[in-house]
């Protein structure tokens, strides 16, 4: 069982040409039922799977406390690999034919205000790690990356005199997204004032480094946008996809078109871009029943 995984797991990085965090959400989500099939059911060959053994696990899922959003996620990547299964190992059946994806609750993604971005954005830049920081909140708010592709950026990837940058998403797709002017400045005053001394004599290409001249990690990012926002007192929960849905929000509701903004945050579906015009419409309302006097 494990040999056919691996197999479905090399498909998937070298001819869909999926990232490491998508490949490592594909790997807990069928190395969990492989585990559960041995353990539990004492199957230890795919073809001795079929809609009532997955469907078990479904139930176990269930029964744990999972939420329909990652049963619905499990049950996607569990979909994938018996199709490639039928397809690559010639299986007669696939198990999960006719099963129901669970229905995901649809929730609005959190966004700051214009005014709270812009307090989030304000902060003194006296040293070369508040100067590092400015750029990479300016680069997230102007361009709508995400967190991943903003720490993979190289230097070569900039094209300040054109106003773009140049950004290799999911799927391994290539992006070219505008830089506003505030953004442009920020980033220049890194390079010139600030990467150098961080980098020292580390001579990687990175555009963005932490204090070693290494570049930056998700985790580091995330410590970073935490404590600037409690210091610039916003009280909301920051994550670090914060600002990528503040920036789509804050472009829809200034006018800009759906299709604009899809291709400017790399979605594959517009129907995901779309999760932003009811974002738009609920801080509408509260708009308005908040400043209308009869409201």
């Amino acid at each position: 069982m494990k040999d056919a995984l691996n197999d479905f797991f090399h498909y998937l990085q070298i001819e869909r040409g999926l990232s490491d965090n998508t490949l490592q959400s594909y790997r807990r989500d069928l190395n969990q039922y492989q585990l559960f099939l041995r353990e539990k059911l004492n199957i230890n060959k795919w073809e001795e799977v079929d809609r009532p053994q997955l469907m078990k696990f479904l139930f176990h899922l269930n029964d744990q406390g999972r939420s329909q959003a990652t049963m619905a996620r499990m049950l996607s990547s569990i979909r994938l690999f018996h199709q490639f299964m039928v397809r690559e190992y010639h299986l007669s059946h696939d198990a999960s034919l006719h099963i129901e994806t669970p229905k995901k609750a649809r929730t609005l993604p959190k966004v700051l205000s214009m005014t709270e971005v812009e307090r989030l954005l304000t902060f003194p830049t006296q040293d070369s790690l508040s100067i590092r920081n400015k750029a990479m909140l300016e680069m997230l708010y102007a361009t709508g990356l995400r967190v991943s592709e903003l720490i993979q950026l190289k230097v070569t990837d900039l094209h300040l005199t054109m106003g773009f940058v140049r950004c290799i998403g999911k799927g391994n797709k290539e992006r070219i997204i505008p830089l506003g002017d505030v953004a442009k400045e920020a980033i220049e005053d890194y390079l010139t004032r600030a990467r150098g001394s961080l980098t020292k004599k580390n001579k990687g290409d990175a555009l963005f480094v932490n204090h070693h001249g290494n570049s930056m990690s998700r985790q580091g990012f995330w410590k970073i946008i935490k404590r600037l926002a409690k210091e610039a007192g916003i009280k909301k929960e920051i994550t670090p996809h914060t600002l990528r849905h503040s920036f789509a929000t804050h472009l829809l509701e200034n006018g800009a078109d759906l299709r604009s903004v899809q291709e400017m945050l790399g979605h594959a579906d517009i129907s995901t871009t779309q999760i932003y015009t009811h974002v738009s419409k609920a801080r509408l309302k509260d708009i308005y029943t908040t400043y209308h006097p009869r409201a």
